[in-house]
């Protein structure tokens, strides 16, 4: 008598902790890479929503599409799961990663929770392109603000986006010849986005 009384209510249990388990995790695999992410062309032909995300980031914030591809490119080559590379101690022993940076935009813990707080997008998710993309929008828009520097302006965006606005406006990158190479890659292949949108997008 008190098991069949209860079969029903283990039936709804059972239910509602599954429903529970896949509401508390995406029902969407992440997006793989793409066979070419130098190309814009290929992106626009292989994961056409994040073109979309682009231009609703550009709209937003301002952020030109090939800016934001470029700073993208550079940062995780377009790879959701992305990560800084791991730290040993001896050689052998794992100690963590150099930082907390991931995702596509590679963005650390500390920016990635203000960029949160400050939009309102409390639960956005550094591996869905289309959180990613808002995001560097929004870093962008800022530096432009704080630091004087058009959006357009690839090189000069990297150097912040790398080394943090208050580190840009010290000048720090000035001291770093391998930064000021990634960022002249970030301005060239903007360029080459730009190019390859207008004739594809």
């Amino acid at each position: 008598m008190i098991g069949q009384s209860m079969r029903p209510g283990i039936r709804r249990g059972l239910l509602v902790a599954v429903l529970l388990a896949l509401g508390s995790c995406s029902l969407r695999a992440p997006d793989g890479p793409v066979s070419d992410p130098a190309d814009a062309c290929t992106i626009l032909r292989e994961r056409p929503h994040w073109y979309r995300a682009a231009r609703e980031a550009e709209a937003r914030w301002g952020v030109p599409t090939e800016v934001l591809f470029a700073i993208i490119w550079r940062e995780s080559g377009f790879r959701a799961d992305a990560r800084t590379r791991r730290t040993w101690f001896l050689g052998f022993i794992p100690t963590g990663r150099e930082s907390s940076a991931h995702g596509f935009a590679q963005a650390i813990d500390g920016t990635w929770d203000w960029y949160r707080r400050e939009t309102g997008n409390r639960h956005a998710d550094r591996e869905d392109f289309r959180d990613a993309a808002d995001f560097v929008g929004w870093y962008t828009a800022r530096t432009a603000r704080v630091n004087n520097v058009p959006q357009s302006d690839a090189f000069h965006q990297y150097l912040a986006y790398h080394e943090g606005h208050a580190g840009y406006r010290r000048g720090d990158w000035r001291q770093k010849p391998a930064l000021q190479r990634a960022a002249l890659q970030v301005s060239e292949q903007a360029r080459r986005y730009r190019s390859q949108l207008d004739r594809c997008a």
